[in-house]
């Protein structure tokens, strides 16, 4: 099917809570059982869940780390001055992104990456309204190089380009079914929050992002959502609200 063909066979789903989404994925979802580097067959299967979403009348945005490459932190601990290390860590997005960016288009779906770091031989640059006329007219967005700046990671990244975008929700997918008082899979009574507020989060040191990324979506009242990526509902249940997740918000503990 090709993409003309795929765009005119899209549902718009009245039944998704969340239509506009930014999703963010970590570097190391991309290299699947390896020790380094990209797994295609891991990235197709991402890609074959949004497609099942885009297909569905999702408006699809992605940012995606670069840890499976190289991550800035440490370069930093290893010696490296942090800006040149926050930098490398910037351009392992791009690759991710392209990586991604192919998974999608080999399923025909328009995808067009935009880089806060000027490369137009690769990608396109980062702007604000042509990032959202890109979402308007049907197509998944991921947006590479993080914010263009050292000192500021891909979750603070993620969180400013839903604010910029308009998103309905900040969708975050891990390696655990939502948020947890403690790491599950070091202690067994680990409790899990159905939902959290934004407040708590920052208070009890929660881990779900770090605190300017927290913060951001606090001050723009952009619901974080924090899901495994290996459940049976995928991404698709999660558009609708079903499904196991945490959701981070301004409401309180529960």
């Amino acid at each position: 099917m090709s993409i003309e063909e795929n765009r005119q066979t899209r549902i718009k789903n009245p039944d998704l809570k969340y239509k506009r989404i930014l999703l963010k994925l970590s570097g190391e979802a991309l290299m699947g059982n390896q020790d380094f580097g990209i797994d295609m067959k891991f990235v197709d299967q991402i890609a074959t869940e949004i497609k099942t979403a885009w297909q569905n009348g999702a408006e699809i945005c992605l940012v995606i780390g670069g840890g499976n490459i190289f991550r800035g932190m440490s370069g930093a601990a290893q010696g490296m001055n942090r800006s040149s290390a926050d930098y490398m860590g910037m351009l392992a997005t791009v690759m991710n992104a392209l990586a991604m960016a192919n998974a999608l288009e080999e399923l025909d779906i328009p995808t067009r990456v935009l880089s806060a770091i000027p490369m137009p031989t690769v990608c396109e640059p980062f702007v604000g309204p042509r990032a959202r006329a890109h979402l308007g007219k049907g197509r998944v967005v991921i947006f590479a190089a993080g914010t263009g700046n050292p000192f500021f990671t891909t979750d603070t990244g993620a969180a400013l380009r839903a604010a910029e975008m308009g998103c309905d929700a900040l969708l975050k997918a891990t390696q655990v079914d939502g948020v947890y008082d403690k790491d599950p899979n070091k202690y067994s009574d680990a409790v899990k929050f159905d939902q959290v507020s934004f407040t708590d989060v920052l208070a009890k040191d929660l881990k779900v992002m770090d605190a300017a990324a927290i913060a951001l979506a606090r001050d723009n009242d952009i619901p974080i959502i924090v899901y495994s990526m290996t459940q049976k509902e995928g991404l698709m249940g999660i558009l609708k609200g079903e499904g196991s997740f945490t959701i981070v918000n301004s409401g309180n503990m529960s």
